[in-house]
């Protein structure tokens, strides 16, 4: 399917200070929209970034039809932009529109997508390592019709927006704790997929562990109560007795990119990788046992994430409170040596996209 480009008069991007970005807050020049209409897809088209216009019915404001994907883009060198695992972001947008309801979108037309949009952009992608291009596609039901049922009409959307590094000042662990009264997803719930409301309910129990001094919620199942299933926006990892444990999936935990990638290259290192329930109370009892060396999330907007401290019914998990671990900071260290083309890419997961 042809790629219609529509490039803008007159750029932005002389007005942004590459050197006090903030995520989410700038976005580049362009934009790639399709939309679904008569049971298909129709003419992708590139256009310059701006409001889009629909009416107070449409369908995603009122039910909740509304999935995203977050990836990055990383300058190389003069020549070469480099997306990580665009592929395995396109098969897990997929499986949300599937889980949603929604319909699939075209391999060949998300990649071709995003390597026109990011070659038409590719100034917006910062120079500086450890700044990206954050790129996020995202797709809505844009019916007018209130009815809570399918919508027959969807839109979707690649914006993209240069971000700094997510530790300006080196690693700060964070502070979790387990919540009494709110879980986050269940089994045969939408917990696996990347719908919007999973993180507009988190919103609530973020803010009351933010109010008593922690960062975010670690996810306990919705069943037991016991199981530790995530963090906020991370999938998390415990390093015990120099085997690497996290939780498995299990229906209600999202299969993170990043997360798979952890395990990969872990398991390159000769390193166990165990994936189980992992009960919060074990977790605890290894570390009174002087067995937990180190715990950290893993995601796109930080890659890994040290945690310094875990609260749980009282008890609290004091780790070091000021810098990353050795084994987290070397996965750390690997990855985006991978994505900044700094290191080998023996697993294939960057897609280099080439400058004219």
């Amino acid at each position: 399917m042809k790629i219609s480009i529509t490039e803008t008069d007159q750029s932005r991007i002389s007005d942004v200070d590459f050197d006090n970005l903030q995520f989410g807050r700038v976005f580049s020049d362009h934009m790639l929209e399709m939309v679904y209409r008569d049971g298909k897809w129709h003419q992708p088209e590139i256009k310059p970034y701006g409001p889009i216009q629909f009416t107070p019915s449409m369908q995603a404001l009122h039910y909740g039809q509304a999935i995203f994907e977050g990836m990055k883009a990383y300058h190389v060198d003069d020549e070469t932009i480099h997306l990580f695992r665009p592929k395995d972001h396109h098969k897990r947008l997929n499986n949300s529109a599937h889980r949603l309801c929604m319909p699939a979108v075209d391999e060949e037309v998300f990649i071709e997508g995003l390597e026109k949009l990011i070659s038409i952009d590719h100034q917006w992608v910062p120079k500086v390592h450890g700044h990206a291009l954050y790129v996020r596609p995202f797709m809505f039901a844009s019916e007018e019709y209130l009815a809570a049922k399918v919508s027959r009409e969807y839109r979707f959307y690649v914006i993209t927006s240069p971000v700094a590094a997510y530790y300006s000042e080196g690693f700060n662990p964070v502070k979790l704790t387990t919540s009494e009264k709110f879980v986050r997803a269940v089994r045969g719930g939408t917990g696996e997929a990347k719908a919007a409301g999973n993180y507009a309910g988190s919103f609530l129990p973020a803010q009351k562990a933010q109010s008593k001094g922690f960062t975010q919620v670690i996810w306990l199942d919705a069943l037991e109560n016991r199981y530790i299933e995530e963090v906020g926006t991370m999938n998390i990892f415990f390093l015990i007795d120099n085997k690497l444990v996290t939780p498995k999936l299990s229906g209600s935990v999202l299969p993170g990119i990043t997360r798979r990638s952890v395990i990969a290259v872990a398991k390159e290192w000769g390193v166990e990788v165990v994936e189980q329930r992992v009960a919060i109370d074990e977790i605890i009892k290894s570390h009174k046992e002087g067995k937990l060396q180190e715990v950290f999330g893993s995601g796109t907007a930080a890659v890994i994430s040290p945690v310094g401290l875990i609260h749980h019914n009282g008890e609290t998990i004091q780790l070091d409170q000021e810098k990353i671990g050795p084994f987290a900071k070397k996965m750390f260290n690997t990855i985006t040596g991978i994505q900044y083309g700094k290191i080998e890419d023996n697993f294939g997961w960057t897609h280099p996209i080439t400058l004219d």
